[in-house]
């Protein structure tokens, strides 16, 4: 068949291809965001109740309703705003769909959208696809610090929206108030759209707080917000996430949201829900990360690896310049077939695939795992 591929340059992620290079290796898999121990037992038994008492029809198009007064009531818990459960909050099958979908709903040919790099690589695939243009703006390690004069200069009449993912995948840093007001204020008076990617939200350390685009009101009003119950309650393979917007930003992504999924796994939506009511689920996850956080890098203090320790996400990024010269990629599959250790170069995510020689390990992790790869590292 004669046919134009609409993605003609991507290739298998990274993250298949690590992960892949790991099984064959048998090694250490720190690369790909996984946590390798149990969801908790309550909520597995939750979503069961949740099956035998009948939950195993469509859920409603926008998400169990449950579901939905649990995601408005911990914004109210947290952040001290309000997301009206029937019209601004959308349950999804993962944060990636929602992604795609907001995408999919606003970008059409000749749309330019703003992406800070390195990027999670689910955002320049989904706008290319809809005929979107990217622009990016390339932050630099070790701080991966916005310049917003920078930013300022990307802004053109075609800029249709904005993606920013705090706490930030792959680099481990959050963004400030400053950042949000800066974003805010560029913002302003436009019709730009903002999708905020904050899957991590729940994962910040050193008593930093998120800060959400819902905290800043006008920012609120052209924001979308992309979730993930899997990266909250540590259960990945079962995709469900959720989206919130105002209501006339929701109203459009429900047009697509329909046809494009419909409706997510009921009885698992139910479980979470009820799994919710108990607050503290949600609460205690800056604490529980920041243990494992501290326990890996204070295994790893005497390695040759230099870091700045994560301000958010599960995720550790370590310079390894004072070993070798060579690029991250290599060495990232170097250190899994000789090592045992797999991790991700951050190289893949960058423009023009900027090489810092650092790269990207995964915490969420038992502590037998950290310890058994904390050995591996420091004998580097």
């Amino acid at each position: 068949m004669n046919f134009t591929s609409k993605l003609p340059h991507t290739e298998t992620t990274i993250f298949t291809t690590m992960s892949a290079l790991a099984k064959d290796y048998q090694a250490l898999n720190l690369s790909q965001g996984f946590p390798n121990y149990p969801s908790d037992q309550r909520l597995i038994d939750l979503v069961s109740a949740a099956m035998n008492n009948g939950y195993n029809q469509y859920a409603p198009m926008a998400g169990n309703l449950d579901l939905r007064l649990a995601i408005a009531h911990k914004y109210d818990v947290l952040y001290k705003q309000h997301y009206h459960p029937e019209k601004e909050i959308t349950v999804t099958a993962g944060a990636t769909q929602a992604i795609f979908t907001v995408i999919s709903a606003f970008i059409k040919s000749g749309d330019e959208v703003v992406v800070f790099k390195p990027a999670y690589d689910c955002y320049e695939p989904a706008v290319k696809v809809q005929g979107g243009t990217v622009v990016p703006v390339q932050l630099t390690a070790p701080d991966y610090k916005v310049n917003w004069e920078t930013v300022a200069s990307k802004i053109s009449d075609k800029t249709k929206m904005i993606i920013i993912n705090t706490p930030h995948n792959p680099s481990g840093t959050i963004w400030s108030e400053s950042d949000m007001l800066q974003l805010q204020k560029l913002t302003a008076n436009t019709d730009i759209i903002v999708l905020s990617d904050e899957v991590y939200e729940h994962i910040v350390f050193d008593d930093a707080q998120h800060q959400s685009v819902c905290l800043f009101q006008d920012l609120k009003q052209r924001s979308f917000i992309t979730a993930s119950f899997g990266k909250t309650f540590h259960n990945t393979g079962w995709k469900v996430g959720y989206c919130c917007a105002p209501d006339y930003l929701m109203a459009e992504f429900r047009k697509v949201h329909q046809y494009n999924v419909f409706s997510v796994h009921h009885p698992t939506q139910k479980g979470i829900a009820d799994y919710m009511q108990d607050e503290n689920t949600y609460l205690s996850l800056p604490t529980f990360f920041q243990r494992k956080r501290d326990l890996f890098l204070n295994l790893i203090s005497e390695s040759r690896f230099q870091f700045q320790p994560a301000q958010g996400t599960y995720f550790q990024v370590l310079d390894y310049s004072a070993i070798t010269d060579q690029g991250d990629v290599e060495f990232a599959k170097h250190l899994t077939k000789v090592f045992k250790i797999a991790s991700i170069p951050l190289s893949v995510f960058n423009l023009n695939q900027q090489d810092d020689q650092v790269l990207r390990f995964c915490f969420a992790k038992t502590d037998d795992t950290l310890l058994k790869a904390a050995e591996i590292l420091k004998s580097i």
